[in-house]
């Protein structure tokens, strides 16, 4: 059976600013902002929320199946999933449109400006759940076109398969209503804790309502750590910390698709936060979204070494 990874297949450019975004900013002029960074780096990488997600699946031994739309530049990022043995059935190709394309700048404590181009993501609905015939065991719907993300959580949800939301960068196109249903009989709901103040802001319900409406919340707080909630309880999960920080872009992606392949595998919630901690620090270390290599057998050493116990 696989696990059905719905959301946004892109190119990351990733740039690097050498200082503080703090520094030129003025807060009481942001009504005005007119900024312009110099970076010292620029490079490309194989990218997308969903593609990332599945990338951190496929080396833990999972088959992930991308749900996604990509556009007539794909040629490159469809040889690398080739590569890396990552199924793409669920991906649609459309030639009159580019792929969708990210561009984030990062500052020096690691805070981080993104503009999204979506290409082809605005027709990511055409790539329907209702045409993927093969057992799914689990899903995420993660950052997509709005339509997508909604017709895709509600068709998962029809057939019964525990699917849990993340938003992240789409959270913002969605309106209150829309985010409540999204979150209604999911599996769980991945936010950071930005976003996860978002999200009350947007649907003006108290935390305890959102934390009913699904089987679980998961927030995360960078190097603070992560927190679970289920039933009225809260799970702290504690950060695993990265011998370096090269890059964060992609650690949220790594966390989930840990925190994923745990819950596939039966293992409880309070485990499968340690995993997806640990991958997510880990990804850190590395530039690009996909750099790392590993197997099961590397994950199961450093969990062992990290947390003081099996996985």
């Amino acid at each position: 059976m696989s696990i059905l990874v719905s959301g946004s297949v892109a190119l990351d450019h990733i740039m690097v600013f050498p200082d503080r975004f703090a520094n030129h900013i003025l807060p009481d002029q942001v009504h005005a902002l007119n900024v312009s960074f110099n970076i010292t780096s620029l490079d490309t990488h194989f990218g997308g929320v969903a593609a990332n997600i599945a990338y951190h699946l496929r080396l833990l031994g999972a088959d992930p199946l991308i749900l996604a739309a990509v556009g007539s530049d794909f040629g490159p990022y469809a040889a690398w999933l080739d590569r890396h043995g990552i199924r793409r059935d669920g991906i649609v190709v459309f030639d009159d449109v580019r792929t969708p394309q990210g561009f984030v700048t990062t500052d020096r404590e690691d805070c981080q400006i993104w503009a999204f181009y979506e290409g082809a993501m605005a027709r990511a609905h055409e790539a329907s759940v209702e045409a993927v015939h093969a057992p799914i065991e689990l899903a995420i719907v993660s950052a997509n076109g709005k339509r997508a993300m909604l017709e895709h959580a509600r068709a998962l949800k029809r057939r019964g398969v525990p699917t849990y939301i993340d938003p992240s960068h789409g959270l913002p196109m969605l309106s209150g209503p829309e985010l409540l249903e999204l979150i209604e009989g999911a599996a769980g709901y991945f936010v950071n804790d930005y976003e996860w103040k978002l999200t009350l802001e947007q649907t003006g319900v108290a935390e305890s309502e959102i934390e009913a409406r699904c089987g679980s919340v998961v927030i995360t707080f960078g190097a603070e750590g992560s927190e679970i909630r289920i039933g009225g309880e809260s799970l702290r999960i504690p950060a695993a910390v990265p011998d370096r920080i090269v890059d964060p872009t992609g650690c949220g992606d790594a966390y989930r698709a840990g925190f994923l392949f745990a819950v596939a595998n039966g293992k409880p919630l309070d485990v499968a936060g340690r995993l997806g901690s640990l991958l997510g620090s880990w990804q850190v270390e590395v530039e690009g979204a996909q750099a790392l290599h590993y197997d099961l057998a590397t994950i199961r050493s450093r969990y062992s070494a990290v947390f003081g116990a099996r996985f």
